[in-house]
């Protein structure tokens, strides 16, 4: 409840955060015959992190799972189930700033171009890989964006986001003229079913889509394609970013649209085309030319 309601995490972040307490919960079982959180010390807290090492967890797994486990004592400090946070001198291991995978414009217009036409799931599946692209929505934005959110004269939609942060996106006219191309299909299906009236993209049983669907609709476009990247809907997203970027958007304009609560997450696209950065220092810097 917590989690719900003071921090405003999603359902998905919150069973996120309950497999981290669960994961602490059984290596206490184990090796110590359960201690309650009340009991737990430093040097608990460190066997457990030698533990999840040893089980071949990556430096970015281990540190998700510190992080709910702090988050959790930070909640047990504000309720005074305890006097002491144990996480506080825990060290989290080192991560790497891993660079996403990308696709560049022609490789978007071939994915695009494998898309059935004819059918009603393909013009649907159309206008959500331009709105995915064209807006660089997250993939729980995309399949939650509302009717009544898109707003067709100005050009903007409005988003939901992270602990139910709102923000309008700018939308451009492909995008807008793919969603008129499949609203006639939606608006024909025999049901839609109830809570689902205001949703835009349906299922053939009136329902919202799920993530897992448009994680798979896009794995059998990209692999009829020809495309060997591993590519996921958050790729689209991460695609969107970095061409913005290449082409000279402000990044504080990019931050907005993405939704990022911090400007050092959206840096990391500024490392992403090596040959830009080195063009643009050629071009324009006084000290590059003998």
């Amino acid at each position: 409840m917590f989690l719900q309601l003071e921090k405003s995490l999603s359902a998905n972040s919150i069973e996120a955060y309950s497999r981290d307490i669960e994961k602490l919960a059984t290596f206490m079982e184990l090796q110590y015959d359960f201690l309650e959180p009340a009991r737990i010390e430093l040097q608990h807290l460190t066997s457990f992190l030698a533990w999840m090492n040893e089980l071949g967890l990556s430096a970015r797994s281990q540190a998700r799972i510190i992080s709910g486990i702090k988050s959790f004592y930070k909640f047990l400090l504000l309720e005074d189930v305890i006097e002491t946070d144990p996480t506080a001198l825990l060290e989290t291991p080192r991560i790497g700033r891993k660079l996403p995978e990308v696709l560049n414009h022609k490789e978007v217009e071939l994915i695009l171009e494998q898309i059935d036409l004819s059918s009603p799931a393909g013009r649907r599946n159309k206008a959500m890989l331009e709105v995915l692209y064209g807006c660089g929505l997250r993939v729980s934005e995309l399949t939650g964006l509302k009717l009544s959110n898109i707003y067709f004269d100005q050009g903007f939609i409005r988003i939901t986001g992270k602990g139910n942060k709102e923000r309008l996106v700018p939308i451009g006219r492909i995008a807008l003229k793919e969603i008129n191309n499949y609203l006639p299909d939606r608006n024909s299906l025999p049901k839609i079913e109830r809570d689902h009236e205001d949703i835009l993209f349906l299922n053939r049983r009136g329902r919202k889509l799920s993530r897992v669907m448009v994680f798979t609709m896009i794995k059998e476009l990209v692999a009829a394609a020809g495309i060997k990247k591993n590519i996921s809907p958050h790729t689209f997203r991460h695609s969107f970013a970095t061409e913005l970027i290449d082409r000279g958007a402000d990044l504080r304009a990019v931050q907005e649209m993405l939704g990022h609560e911090s400007i050092l997450t959206t840096e990391i696209y500024t490392h992403l085309d090596r040959e830009f950065l080195r063009d643009a220092i050629i071009r324009f810097h006084p000290r590059s030319k003998a």
